[in-house]
């Protein structure tokens, strides 16, 4: 993998190979956030992910660090887009979308993450 981080340049998606590679390799820089459903979370999570639903993200513009590189997902990469597009637009420029959420996790990082 050629993912070269870039810290003045924030893809507005990454896969999750390099979503994993700054989980590990840049553990006091990134933030993994969920934006999935409580009862989704029941069934699975990536370990060491901050839990916001998607409809709580707008009261927590302006608690989230700036000086991170958030990294946000879902289920699929469809609700965590839109999370990070607002949040785009609402200033933060260190925000990716994981591209295939916590599925594609589940099939290629971890397969002991139950698919749902």
């Amino acid at each position: 993998m050629s993912f070269v981080h870039m810290p003045d340049s924030y893809p507005l998606e990454l896969s999750v190979e390099e979503t994993k590679h700054l989980l590990d390799e840049k553990p006091g820089e990134v933030v993994l956030i969920d934006v999935r459903e409580p009862h989704e979370l029941e069934l699975c999570r990536i370990a060491g992910a901050e839990h916001i639903p998607m409809r709580q993200i707008p009261e927590h513009v302006g608690a989230l660090p700036k000086d991170k590189h958030l990294l946000i997902h879902c289920h699929h990469g469809g609700r965590s887009l839109r999370v990070t597009q607002f949040l785009r637009a609402n200033g933060y420029e260190a925000v990716s979308n994981v591209a295939g959420g916590i599925d594609a996790w589940s099939l290629t990082i971890d397969p002991t993450v139950p698919r749902y």
